[in-house]
């Protein structure tokens, strides 16, 4: 068996219409005054509104923060610190996708702890424990409600850094499907392949334990079954439910096993050539799984059928992950999405320096990076 420390830090509240515990949820963390994170999407479908209704109706005073984009940068993280600085914030609620429960917790770094956020690279690098958070996810995809990092570009490289302490780690998830029924069809899908990529690496890293595992599984049974149906018949809440329901299993996946080579290759793309980081992990996530098969077939083989023969474990797998793709309308190589063959080795060596690429089950460097993406270009 393979040693494990586990704890979960995060009380997560799942079902339709759990929402409506917001306000009643702040109050019970002793929130006074919070500072309300939310993209200017959730913002315009009204959830903002409800969510201040529903806190000032609990005697919690909300301050409103939409003053940042997708992939939140570090000059982002600080303006929201700027802003939150003067106004007696005792709490946070990331409330939105993966770039609003993000930059709550980059805000929530710099507020308690001072410096920027080059300064917490890693893991437990604060000096004073963060202030409590709610995160209340509208996209099924990072699962960052589940997890201890907040994973923010450098403004000058875009390159990402993943910025971690268990004080980051939210006090309580909520969980409601309803809110992801207003997600475009372009980020249900971007955002479930997320999730479905966190469910399948974690899978096999180097450092998973057997309770990564159990949360690794479960997430890919839901995912796999509930992407298609989702990506198809958008309004059916109970498929919206399991992919909300994977994607935190997988979130929590990623605290005991970290992730491996797809998202190592992913983040350069996006750095370089603005790749979407769902987009990127379509274009090179079947790649990834074949690229491993001489090491981690063993490891896979509990996501496929158990009746498929070990040495073709891998192939089955990615033409399943192919399959989902297509029901996404994901496809496309690299030379589709823009990439340049010329920037190859480049991004390869950009790739290699990731910190994810060391989890990988199969040694991952500048050359296994760059056969990668030969086979996705």
């Amino acid at each position: 068996m393979i040693p494990f420390d586990f704890v979960l830090r995060t009380r997560a509240i799942f079902g339709a219409g759990t929402f409506r515990q917001l306000g009643e949820t702040a109050r019970s963390l002793g929130f006074t005054r919070t500072l309300l994170v939310a993209d200017a999407g959730v913002r315009d479908a009204g959830y903002v509104a409800r969510a201040i209704t529903q806190l000032e109706a609990a005697g919690v005073t909300a301050v409103p923060f939409h003053d940042f984009g997708e992939n939140p940068d570090s000059v982002m993280v600080e303006t929201g610190r700027a802003f939150a600085a003067p106004l007696g914030i005792d709490s946070l609620i990331g409330l939105g996708g993966g770039s609003s429960l993000d930059c709550a917790k980059g805000i929530n770094f710099l507020l308690t702890n001072g410096g920027t956020m080059a300064d917490y690279r890693g893991y437990a690098k604060v000096r004073s424990p963060l202030l409590p958070m709610i995160g209340v996810p509208t996209t099924a995809g990072t699962g960052s409600e589940a997890q201890s990092y907040a994973v923010i570009s450098d403004a000058a490289t875009h390159m990402k850094m993943a910025c971690g302490d268990p004080s980051a780690a939210v006090k309580v998830a909520i969980l409601d499907p309803e809110l992801t029924l207003t997600a475009p069809r372009g980020v249900t899908a971007t955002s479930g392949f997320d999730a479905i990529a966190h469910a399948i690496e974690t899978a096999v890293t180097k450092r998973r334990t057997p309770v990564s595992d159990m949360f690794s599984h479960q997430a890919w049974t839901l995912l796999n079954e509930a992407f298609p149906v989702v990506m198809e018949h958008p309004d059916n809440l109970e498929a919206r439910a399991a992919m909300l329901a994977g994607s935190h299993f997988a979130g929590i996946a990623i605290e005991q096993s970290m992730l491996g080579a797809a998202h190592a290759c992913a983040n350069p793309l996006t750095a370089r050539f603005g790749l979407p980081h769902g987009i990127a992990l379509a274009a090179l996530l079947p790649h990834v799984v074949r690229w491993n098969a001489s090491v981690a077939a063993d490891l896979y083989a509990p996501l496929v059928d158990a009746w498929v023969v070990r040495g073709k474990v891998a192939g089955r797998l990615a033409e399943r992950l192919e399959a989902l793709i297509v029901a996404s309308g994901l496809t496309g190589t690299l030379r589709d999405r823009g990439v340049d063959e010329a920037s190859l080795p480049e991004l390869a060596g950009l790739a290699a320096q990731q910190w994810t690429g060391g989890f990988n089950p199969r040694s991952f460097d500048a050359a296994g990076a760059l056969e990668i993406y030969r086979a996705a270009y």
